[in-house]
């Protein structure tokens, strides 16, 4: 079968399994295994990235693929009878620009596959299910509609209160008998079920040493995300529909992206109340949230003899009250400042580990770096920040180059000659409100 027919296959299957979970949004669905098949495999294969590090079983992506189909047929085979053994995480370290270590988790290649089949099967029964105020890890949603979704809706009320909530190491501490238990009631198939308990319940391995941790999802685990999702939809997404909204006195909103959020609210009180019982919430699904961060800011436009309004961060960008050109207050968005000062240690870290490599190579490499920076922050009315970093990113080029001889001598005037032979490209806006709006700038 082409990879091509394949795929229109597994779109023609997933539009069943969704149809099915629109004809039973209050039941479990028992048949998802009969969906499972070598097709879905050998897709879930091609939508695995073939380039990362491998696993406890050091087997690379080119060797899973030179028998591809007999493998592929032997994961199915174990995956129904209920004998594939979850490996366990192999659990590696790797530094950040601040000199600490990021934990980072590496299931097996094989395991990535299985991993992503079977969340092709849930995705479609969850997204007819999932609100429309979640943006993360979900099929054609991204952070940036989030960004626009927090500024359409408190433009519109013109502010008020904005509930600013951190969950204390959410993806360490989801409880795995809550999720089973949230699962249970959109899946009752055995096969599934018992394959994500394997997943679970697979440990880590690190120094030779295995262990197993009693909650969090699995690390590095391509179904991650989703069953992360779908225990924030359960805790979060459905109390708030039924329970906040009903109980407010005035406007209230919610944004997600997995588990970063914030509230809306029109009215002060409804804000301090939600404020008083969401520990309680979490608490009831064994999250907690952090009593320093999480917090109820003012978010109005400043007026005569009134406090300033305040600011909060979300998605990497501090939120905060601005005049616009016309001399009106509006949301503005700017790169948050903690955001920035990793972003820039990150360049010091690369131009360190990379100082001897030829001039032409550290241009490309550097130009990349803020082609990328722009990618995700460059929007509208975010062009200081965005040349703040272009300009210290420059600056600090030209100090590492000077350091890789004595001799190089790289003063402001030789590297002005440089930059006139190799500029970096200039910073630009990617996501234009107005292109995205198809309104016209107002003056």
């Amino acid at each position: 079968m082409t990879g091509t027919s394949s795929s229109e296959t597994i779109s023609t299957q997933q539009r069943r399994i969704a149809e099915l979970a629109r004809q039973m949004p209050d039941k479990p669905l028992s048949s998802l295994n009969h969906y499972l098949t070598v097709d879905l495999l050998r897709e879930a294969y091609l939508r695995t990235r073939k380039d990362g590090a491998v696993g406890v079983d050091g087997q690379t992506a080119a060797d899973y693929a030179k028998d591809l189909e007999t493998n592929l047929r032997a994961l199915l085979d174990r995956a129904k009878s209920g004998t594939y053994r979850a490996p366990p995480v192999r659990r590696t370290h790797i530094p950040k620009a601040d000199g600490s270590l990021r934990p980072l988790g590496i299931p097996t290649f094989e395991d990535k596959v299985l991993q992503r089949a079977v969340a092709m099967l849930l995705e479609p029964i969850y997204e007819e299910d999932f609100a429309p105020f979640s943006y993360g890890f979900r099929p054609r949603r991204s952070a940036h509609q989030a960004l626009e979704a927090i500024w359409q809706q408190t433009s519109a009320t013109r502010g008020g209160w904005v509930l600013d909530a951190d969950i204390r190491k959410f993806f360490d501490m989801l409880d795995h008998q809550h999720l089973m238990a949230i699962v249970r009631q959109r899946v009752a198939d055995g096969v599934i079920l018992r394959l994500i308990g394997k997943w679970l319940n697979a440990g880590v391995l690190e120094g030779g040493t295995w262990s197993r941790p009693e909650s969090g999802t699995p690390q590095g685990g391509v179904i991650s995300p989703l069953l992360a999702n779908i225990y924030l939809h359960e805790v979060l997404d459905r109390w708030f529909v039924a329970e906040v909204k009903p109980r407010m006195r005035g406007q209230v909103f919610l944004v997600r992206y997995a588990d970063d959020f914030v509230m809306g609210f029109t009215d002060e009180t409804d804000a301090s109340r939600v404020m008083e019982v969401l520990p309680k919430r979490f608490g009831k699904y064994g999250l907690s949230v952090h009593p320093e961060k999480t917090r109820v800011v003012p978010f109005r436009p400043p007026y005569k003899g009134g406090p300033p309004p305040g600011t909060f961060d979300f998605l990497g960008f501090t939120h905060f009250w601005g005049k616009s050109r016309g001399g009106k207050w509006t949301i503005r968005r700017k790169t948050a400042a903690k955001r920035l000062t990793r972003a820039l240690d990150a360049v010091k870290d690369w131009c360190r580990r990379h100082m001897h490599k030829p001039i032409e190579e550290q241009h490309a490499a550097l130009a990349r770096k803020i082609k990328g920076h722009c990618a995700y922050y460059g929007i509208t009315g975010n062009a200081a920040s965005l040349g703040r970093y272009r300009t210290e990113l420059t600056r600090i080029w030209r100090v590492w180059l000077a350091r890789r001889s004595q001799k190089a001598n790289m003063t402001w005037e030789r590297f002005q000659v440089l930059l006139s032979r190799l500029p970096l490209p200039p910073v630009r806006v990617v996501h234009s409100v107005y292109a995205e709006r198809g309104a016209k700038p107002t003056p």
